[in-house]
């Protein structure tokens, strides 16, 4: 648990918060141009050490697996079996 901390630490002192994330930089380089049809293109955040959809991915899957994993430990306790999944409804007919 401490190296966790002592890493998020230096991870946050050592980069800088910007609307994408984290990076080296506070201001990103941003790529702004239009192709030849016309269309916009933005490109930014090349140079982030971690985004945001990435912090929070990463809190969804460990919220699942802790999820799963206490429910598990809570069916083993109280000797119950787990529920069956339900099979999947058959798809009406289109035609």
């Amino acid at each position: 648990m401490i190296k966790i901390i002592l890493i998020l630490l230096a991870l946050f002192f050592s980069g800088c918060l910007n609307k994408h994330g984290i990076s080296a930089k506070y201001y990103s380089d941003c790529k702004e141009y239009y192709d030849f049809q016309g269309y916009y293109h933005y490109e930014c955040g090349e140079d982030d050490i971690i985004t945001y959809e990435e912090i929070g991915n990463s809190a969804e899957r460990t919220y699942k697996s802790a999820k799963k994993t206490f429910n598990s430990v809570i069916d083993t306790i109280t000797f119950s079996d787990p529920e069956p999944e339900p099979e999947p409804k058959p798809k009406p007919n289109v035609w």
